[in-house]
This record gives C-alpha cells, sequence and structure tokens, in this order.
C-alpha cells in the first residue's frame, strides 16, 4: 500500500499558511526556513496532483481542493491533540473518562456547577451522568458500571469497599396540590386521616434490577401511581393524581404561591444521603472530583 503524503507535519503546515497567510511568517512561526515550508507544500501538490495554493496579491491563499484539506485535516490534528493528552494524562494517573449516577433527588444546579468548573480543568476527561433512584445508585456502583455515586441513600452498604461522605440531607416534604379534590381535607389535623386513605400514593422507581428494591416516604398501602424520577413525581403531584414526598428545594416556588399543600404529618424525613465511590479506584480525576463535590454539596 502507498504510504499516504497527508501528515500530520504537512497538515500543521497547511493550517500556518492559512492563519498567517504567507509561507514566510509560516515559517517564522514554525521555526523553519521558508524554503523547507515551500519544498512541503510542493511535494504535497506533486504527490496529489493538485494545486493547493494560489498567489492574491502578497496573501497565498487555498484553492478549493486546499481548503478541503486544511479543513479536515484541522479535525485530525485536534484529534491527535486530544489523544496525546489523553494517553498523558492516563499515564499520570488521570483518567480518561468518568461515570457518574446522581441520585434523582438532588439538586441539579448544584451538581452540574461542580462538573462545569472541574471541566474547565481538566477538558480531555469525558463525564457520563446517569440517574438513579435509592438502591439503583448503589447497585450500579457494585456492579462497576459507575465509579462515582452522588446523593444514593443510607445507609451505606456495608464491607463493600465503598469510600462514603455524607451529603447536606434533603429536607422532604409530603404535600398534595391545592386542585386535587381532597385537598380539602388537608387543611384540618382532624380530617388529614380521611385524606391519607383515600388518596393515591405517587412513587418513583427504584433502578436496582437485582437488589431488593425499596421506596422512602410515606406508606405504600392503597393506590398507587408509579413514576421514573423526581422531576415525573412533581409533575404528577402537581396535576392532582396523588401525593407524595418531594424535595423542598424543588417545590419552593409552588409552595410560595399555594400550587401545593404540605401535609401536616408529625414526623417529617430528612433524608440522609452519600457521595461514595470504590476505595480500589485511585483515578486523580475522580479524587478531584469528589473534592470538588465533598465541598459544594457535602
Amino acid at each position: 500500500m502507498a504510504r499516504n503524503p497527508i501528515t500530520i507535519d504537512v497538515l500543521e503546515t497547511l493550517d500556518a499558511i492559512e492563519r498567517r497567510g504567507s509561507f514566510a511568517k509560516a515559517a517564522e512561526e514554525m521555526n523553519k526556513a521558508t524554503s523547507a515550508v515551500s519544498y512541503a507544500v510542493q511535494k504535497l501538490e506533486e504527490q496529489l496532483d493538485i494545486t493547493l495554493f494560489q498567489r492574491q496579491g502578497r496573501r497565498s491563499v487555498l484553492t478549493p481542493a486546499g481548503r478541503l484539506i486544511l479543513v479536515e485535516g484541522r479535525e485530525i490534528l485536534q484529534t491527535t491533540a486530544h489523544l496525546a493528552n489523553k494517553a498523558k494524562e492516563l499515564a499520570t494517573g488521570w483518567e480518561t473518562h468518568i461515570n457518574i449516577a446522581v441520585e434523582s433527588l438532588q439538586s441539579y444546579s448544584s451538581f452540574f456547577a461542580v462538573l462545569s468548573e472541574f471541566l474547565r480543568e481538566h477538558p480531555t476527561i469525558e463525564i457520563d451522568v446517569r440517574e438513579s433512584v435509592l438502591n439503583g445508585g448503589w447497585e450500579a456502583l457494585e456492579q462497576g458500571q459507575v465509579d462515582l455515586i452522588v446523593g444514593s441513600p443510607g445507609p451505606v452498604p456495608l464491607q463493600k469497599g465503598y469510600r462514603a461522605i455524607p451529603m447536606k440531607r434533603l429536607d422532604l416534604l409530603p404535600v398534595i396540590a391545592s386542585c386535587h379534590e381532597l385537598a380539602v381535607f388537608a387543611a384540618k389535623p382532624e380530617t388529614l386521616e380521611v385524606l391519607l386513605s383515600k388518596v393515591r400514593r405517587i412513587i418513583t422507581h427504584d433502578t436496582s434490577m437485582t437488589s431488593v428494591t425499596r421506596s422512602a416516604g410515606l406508606s405504600s398501602d392503597g393506590k398507587i401511581f408509579y413514576v421514573q424520577n423526581i422531576d415525573q413525581k412533581v409533575a404528577a403531584i402537581r396535576a392532582g393524581i396523588g401525593i407524595g414526598h418531594l424535595p423542598r428545594q424543588r417545590i419552593q416556588a409552588q409552595l410560595d404561591s399555594g400550587e401545593l399543600i404540605p401535609l401536616g404529618l408529625a414526623v417529617v424525613p430528612v433524608l440522609e444521603n452519600f457521595i461514595a465511590w470504590k476505595i480500589s479506584n485511585k483515578g486523580r480525576g475522580l479524587r478531584a472530583l469528589t473534592q470538588g463535590l465533598a465541598a459544594a454539596l457535602g
């Protein structure tokens, strides 16, 4: 097979000429003789049997064929630079990819703010985020599907080799929509039992597939309506389908407007939740990320 004449070196030469506008300025940037730059272009033109540049006054301007090679070539240059950075990071203990499961109850704005700052400092690390509910995060961590879980509820599974950091506890509030036909019973403590005996519970599916699934909050006795995540649960309760516990920070606006009404239950749970990863994971990227998450959310 004939050797491909389009090398990284010649792509860098074309890029410099196009950006600087002349062979002489490109040679200066690349610390080469102008004759060496001219020879590299001439050789490529001969091998491909095309013209790459044409003169317009004092500037060297790409022909359509030359423009095609440069546009595609710049993508190759970016890819090779990215590859070199990845290899360097991996050799020095920095991962190229981190998988994260974040609990559906969490405040996504705070979580993604930490990720944004992390990626500004480590732009070559790829992040893959999935949503988890209840035991689903712990199961994903145990099975190696993710490297890090954020906000998974306690207790922390024992003898699994996990390192866990407590997060700020979530204030879960049992609520009903003001548009619900039974909302009138939520106003008085003496009629609350009537409400609880008749109303449908909105429950979020545990994303665990093999572990014993669980639910949190109100009893699941009676009529049930299942959803996949907290966003769906909020929407279902606001639509008047039923009642359930929701994190206060997600629904404060609806509480203030009166759209959602708190239920006057004697005990309101405060959910214990954790940032966790396997102790055996020694990656420097994971360590830096968990430190940022712990500082912001712990």
